[in-house]
């Protein structure tokens, strides 16, 4: 999936959460407490293969409630790319997940919004998201099917 940057609205859609959550870089939400082990507990409940990805605090942007981890995601810079006659900055958010207690509340999408939101601060060109099972939610924030694959092939 892809968004063209010049285009995405951090407003847009406007997406409530519960009181109390909030959001940041791991690093910066944790000084002087939390460890990097609670973060990859909260990663193991969504999806333990994902552990080995959250090694830098500065790079996990997360959903706190209460101090605890309840969503996450891995904010990628991808590199930069030739298009056509010009260079352009890919990036996006990965292995995103909630933990299960706290999903159906707005939390990810929201958290998803900020990611791709500080991608576009930084001077990134194209939000991408190179693997999911759950496209019409990434559609929600202007993210489009570029292709899918399943594994044998290109399929419509």
């Amino acid at each position: 999936m892809i968004l063209d940057l010049t285009r995405f609205s951090p407003d847009r859609p406007a997406l409530t959460v519960p009181e109390g959550v909030v959001f940041g870089f791991f690093g910066d939400m944790t000084e002087g407490g939390g460890s990097m082990d609670d973060l990859r507990r909260a990663v193991a409940e969504v999806d333990d293969g994902w552990v080995r990805y959250y090694n830098d605090p500065s790079r996990a942007f997360c959903a706190f409630l209460d101090g605890r981890v309840v969503s996450f995601c891995d904010v990628d810079e991808m590199g930069t790319f030739t298009l056509g006659d010009r260079t352009v900055r890919i990036g996006g958010p990965g292995c995103v997940g909630t933990v299960p207690a706290y999903r159906r509340r707005g939390i990810g999408l929201r958290m998803v919004q900020l990611a791709t939101e500080i991608l576009k601060e930084r001077g990134t060109d194209y939000g991408f998201i190179h693997y999911t099972g759950v496209g019409p939610w990434y559609a929600k924030l202007g993210y489009e099917t570029i292709l899918r694959w399943n594994g044998r092939g290109f399929v419509d």
